[in-house]
């Protein structure tokens, strides 16, 4: 497991983890015998780790689902899909590296692969604009959804962004209709789509890859119209309320799986995905698994797609 970085709850953790490794280090450099001792930290240590994921709140979670040690788009690809081929351009404006996708292979199945890539370390960061797509990264992925239709591929969607980017030169070039025409076509295809939301999922630039026979969310994902900041500082005129936007906003998965507004929940090693990124990658790929199996008993999928959309929020008259 890679050192961990802590978030600001994380602190007793982060404590009793640092004095573990000073006596580790300690022992190393000396005959002290102190295994009792870090035997004892260290089943206190899991235990307050335990403790602490049992109880997130919704803006902990966040601050989960935002964690740079999360594994990314390409991690998961390179976990699961063999003989990746990513292929570049809208055909109309540009390429777009917010927006990775490309036939390849999971478990023997041929599918479409398509995802938001944040990047790793700074500049990779800065290449994938944090995995904040313009028009062209959109326009792309709706070439790719009617390549896959065109073939018969099943689509595979992994979703983690803040949103699509709020720029000047991405507004005059059309990020709205760019958005949505993505979902249209999303909602046309009539190969399966199953959607993972693997960190960040905010705004219209989630939902434009998230259109699935099956959306499923990792245990600490979020899922919102809005991030809790915007939405603070529209309600509250203050970023500070963030905490109470969160709350509000029911952007947990597991709200979300309440509101049947997604299919599943996909649970995390404790610590969250970062802690252990191999073991998530191997979770969301037997949950991945298991929905395309399940869709391949089911006949129309784009009508099955439709109505399940259609249907969400509706309340039966009395």
């Amino acid at each position: 497991m890679p050192t961990a970085t802590f978030l600001e709850f994380e602190k007793p953790i982060a404590e009793l983890e640092g004095k573990i490794k000073e006596l580790r280090h300690l022992a190393d450099g000396g005959d002290v015998d102190i295994a009792d001792e870090v035997t004892r930290l260290q089943s206190r240590a899991d235990q307050l780790l335990n403790e602490t994921y049992a109880q997130l709140s919704p803006w902990q979670k966040t601050q989960v689902a935002r964690h740079l040690d999360r594994p990314h788009f390409s991690q998961y690809v390179q976990g699961l899909i063999t003989d990746f081929t990513p292929l570049a351009g809208d055909r109309v404006y540009g390429e777009d590296l917010a927006i990775v996708g490309g036939p390849g292979r999971f478990r023997d199945r041929s599918v479409m692969v398509i995802g938001h890539e944040k990047g790793v370390g700074t500049d990779g960061r800065i290449r994938h604009n944090f995995g904040m797509a313009h028009p062209e990264g959109y326009r792309k992925a709706g070439r790719l959804m009617k390549m896959a239709d065109h073939f018969g591929l099943p689509i595979l969607c992994l979703v983690d962004t803040q949103g699509a980017y709020p720029g000047v030169g991405a507004e005059q070039r059309g990020q709205a209709e760019a958005i949505a025409r993505t979902i249209q076509t999303g909602l046309d295809v009539r190969v399966p789509v199953v959607c993972v939301i693997v960190g960040e999922g905010g705004s219209g630039g989630a939902v434009a890859l998230a259109i699935g026979n099956r959306v499923m969310m990792l245990e600490h994902s979020i899922y919102s119209v809005i991030s809790p900041e915007g939405c603070a500082a529209i309600l509250w005129r203050s970023s500070d309320r963030a905490r109470d936007a969160a709350e509000a906003l029911k952007l947990t998965a597991q709200d979300l799986m309440k509101l049947r507004v997604i299919d599943r929940v996909i649970s995390e090693p404790t610590g969250g995905a970062q802690r252990h990124p191999q073991e998530m990658v191997r979770r969301v790929g037997a949950a991945v698994a298991d929905a395309f199996t399940e869709l391949d008993r089911e006949g129309d999928h784009r009508e099955a797609r439709r109505q399940k959309f259609l249907g969400m929020g509706k309340v039966g008259l009395a």
